[in-house]
């Protein structure tokens, strides 16, 4: 038994991409990453556990880096 096809009621121009995204699959990862960035750019508003003070230090030193 075979299933039914669904045919384009409309045809695709050539060179286009046939699927449309829904508005959410943009938005979604475009929202994490704004917050990620926020917390990157301002780690005071973290508040994540205790971690290693090596890693904090070595983070220390990237950004201070990278603001010369």
């Amino acid at each position: 038994m075979s299933a039914p096809t669904h045919t384009r009621l409309h045809p695709v121009a050539p060179g286009r991409v046939g699927t449309r995204l829904p508005w959410w699959a943009l938005a979604l990862p475009t929202l994490a990453f704004v917050a990620l960035l926020t917390l990157i750019l301002n780690p005071a508003d973290a508040h994540a556990a205790g971690g290693d003070p090596a890693i904090t230090h070595l983070v220390e030193r990237v950004r201070d880096l990278l603001a010369r």
